[in-house]
């Protein structure tokens, strides 16, 4: 059975702006949160320590986290980060950066301060702290940690990263089935140690996830109602194992808060929280998107050198150079074709950047629907003859001003004819590409991100170039037959 959400939340602003947060607003053309970062930076030069504790005081742990990311030095990071008051508050500020940024205002601490520090915050995230430093110092540290929180962590850590159970939490409320709802509410009075409570879970003996209730369905029975009485069976749920983008389609698919994850042999192990979930998306987005261009998510966030970046950007664009080169080469192999109609010279770009583009919509759209689940490999011819109906109409568009204006330039019709009918060609071979490579590459296990960009442009340019020159054949007999 299917979870519904009865939760409708809406956000009140509070009366600080800043500890609302500073993205939204804006001062001008400057958003709020680039003032406070100049003036932070202004602060920092000028040594005005009492001053910039006041001001990062005020901040959400979200924005202090932010601030300090957008600093230049690892110095002025560490800085900042040391006045951030309160161990919790400096917990949560250090749960919200990056991973280079952790190993910057962590490098200076030794392990039983940074130990301290991470008993304010949850497993999951002491889990993804301690990933991101040395295998050893992390080690170190969890032997300085309670044994009752750093077996939870260390538990985390032995979870394959991007799957369910390296980003779930352990402290989570789950009840027995037999237990009251009277009971139900004491426990959660007293559940002061979970993350976050929008759902109680119920449990069997052996500690098998057998059910799922709502907050609203407990407050609306009787005291002495047992939760077996009105829980729903057979919760939506996902195995530790679990692909971390799936996960996060299951919890948009429906409408969940948080998710419950379960081992193997069902019992409950944890839950993953929807704000778990958000940072997810924004991840998996990220990276589809960069392999799209053929970049590093390590290089989007400005954390490699200038070096690093060309060792990460070159493979593809030698991709491409080695394409272009190649339909070089196929064009100086029919240059003799191409003498006898110059004209064809200034179409020969414009057909080939225009298949390439139509292709790499048609890719895009494909990616992002199998990413969301909205394109499924059943869906193949579905999907398939759509994008050349697309196809056929916009290249039957393009054409037919590609007709108009050849018959503009030179009087006759027979130039615009044939570039046109190649146009419209090239546009259903082109989405017909960018359409069936996504969707093999998803058959055979391999990031359809990887199909779009440099790739479908690359195996356009050299298809097109092969065949462009033919066109001056085309022409020749169509001018031919004309005459006669």
């Amino acid at each position: 059975m299917i979870m519904v959400n009865p939760f409708k939340t809406t956000k009140v602003p509070s009366a600080d702006p800043i500890k609302n947060g500073v993205t939204s607003e804006q001062d001008g053309n400057r958003s709020k949160f680039d003032v406070v970062l100049l003036s932070v930076r202004r602060l920092l030069s000028r040594g005005a320590v009492t001053n910039l504790a006041n001001l990062i005081g005020r901040l959400h742990p979200a924005d202090s986290a932010r601030v300090i990311m957008h600093l230049s030095s690892s110095q002025e990071q560490c800085t900042v980060f040391e006045l951030v008051e309160g161990e919790r508050v400096r917990g949560e500020v250090l749960s919200e950066l990056d991973a280079e940024t952790i190993l910057h205002v962590l490098e200076d601490w030794n392990a039983a301060d940074v130990a301290w520090l991470l008993r304010n915050i949850p497993d999951d995230d002491v889990a993804y702290i301690l990933g991101v430093l040395p295998e050893e110092r992390a080690q170190e540290i969890l032997l300085l940690m309670k044994t009752d929180e750093s077996q939870g962590v260390a538990h985390l850590m032995t979870y394959p990263k991007g799957t369910a159970g390296s980003i779930m939490t352990t402290e989570f409320l789950s009840l027995p089935e037999e237990t009251t709802a009277q009971d139900a509410l004491h426990c959660l009075q007293q559940a002061t140690k979970a993350e976050t409570v929008f759902y109680i879970y119920t449990t069997d003996p052996n500690g098998h996830l057998t059910g799922v209730l709502s907050l609203r369905a407990l407050l609306g029975v009787a005291p002495t109602a047992s939760l077996k009485s009105f829980l729903t069976r057979d919760p939506i749920s996902v195995a530790v194992e679990t692909d971390q983008e799936e996960v996060a389609r299951q919890v948009a698919n429906y409408n969940l808060l948080a998710i419950p994850v379960v081992e193997k042999d069902g019992r409950l192990a944890g839950i993953i929280t929807v704000d778990d979930v958000v940072d997810v998306i924004q991840e998996e987005d990220t990276k589809d998107m960069l392999k799209m261009a053929g970049a590093a998510e390590e290089d989007a966030f400005m954390h490699i050198s200038s070096l690093q970046a060309v060792r990460v950007r070159l493979p593809w664009l030698l991709t491409s150079l080695v394409g272009s080169l190649a339909s070089g080469l196929i064009l100086w192999y029919f240059r003799y074709a191409i003498q006898e109609v110059v004209a064809l010279v200034t179409f020969i770009p414009v057909v080939a950047a225009m298949g390439g583009n139509v292709g790499l919509q048609s890719s895009t759209l494909i990616i992002r629907g199998l990413a969301t689940g909205r394109v499924e490999l059943s869906d193949l011819w579905k999907v398939l003859f759509r994008e050349l109906r697309i196809g056929l109409l916009l290249g039957l568009v393009c054409g037919g001003l590609l007709v108009v204006g050849g018959w503009l330039w030179k009087g006759g019709a027979v130039l615009g004819l044939v570039v046109g009918v190649s146009l419209i060609v090239a546009f259903l071979l082109s989405v017909g590409l960018a359409t069936l490579t996504p969707l093999l590459f998803k058959r055979f296990r391999i990031d359809p991100a990887v199909a779009a960009g440099p790739f479908i442009t690359t195996a356009n340019d050299i298809y097109w170039s092969d065949h462009l020159p033919q066109l001056s054949d085309s022409h020749a007999r169509l001018s031919a037959v004309a005459v006669h």
